[in-house]
């Protein structure tokens, strides 16, 4: 039986391949393109688009595909940033949506492009697996009613 190695997430845009690895790798620590590819003249789309762009954030590898415009993105799959600051979420979630992206309930926004994500305090996991259940039932109501997530609130909450 063969060994996965690892998994390397495909975004599918229009032709905003490039543009959209660029901004990734400006707002993520430990990021980088790796490699541009550019279609030919075998297509399918018109020969010297950029065909794929090869990055990592954060030292996790990713491919995004000027595919076309048959496939949109949309909130059935989300990259997740655990921040271990409020001052690090704060950026983010300064910094992912702007420019026409949008933010929504509970820690999530859209960026420019389409792409959701998930903005979470890792002290909230942690509040939801060690508070006693009426505590963690209080943090999650905060939560939903939350745009920005707010760990001193989310800790307030659950403190009563």
């Amino acid at each position: 039986m063969a060994t996965l190695t690892k998994i390397t997430p495909c975004l599918w845009f229009d032709t905003q391949a490039e543009e959209a690895a660029r901004f990734y790798t400006s707002v993520f620590e430990d990021s980088r393109i790796a490699e541009v590819r550019h279609y030919g003249s075998a297509g399918p789309r018109e020969e010297g688009l950029v065909m794929t762009v090869t990055f990592e954030l954060a030292g996790q590898e990713f491919l995004a595909l000027n595919g076309g415009p048959q496939f949109t993105f949309d909130e059935a799959i989300s990259f997740q940033i655990n921040c271990e600051s409020q001052e690090e979420l704060d950026r983010f979630w300064s910094v992912l949506p702007s420019e026409g992206g949008s933010e929504g309930p509970c820690g999530w926004l859209k960026d420019r492009f389409g792409v959701s994500w998930q903005v979470v305090p890792v002290q909230f996991d942690e509040l939801l697996r060690t508070a006693e259940p009426e505590a963690a039932q209080r943090a999650i109501k905060a939560m939903l009613g939350m745009g920005k997530l707010d760990m001193a609130a989310l800790e307030e909450a659950a403190a009563g």
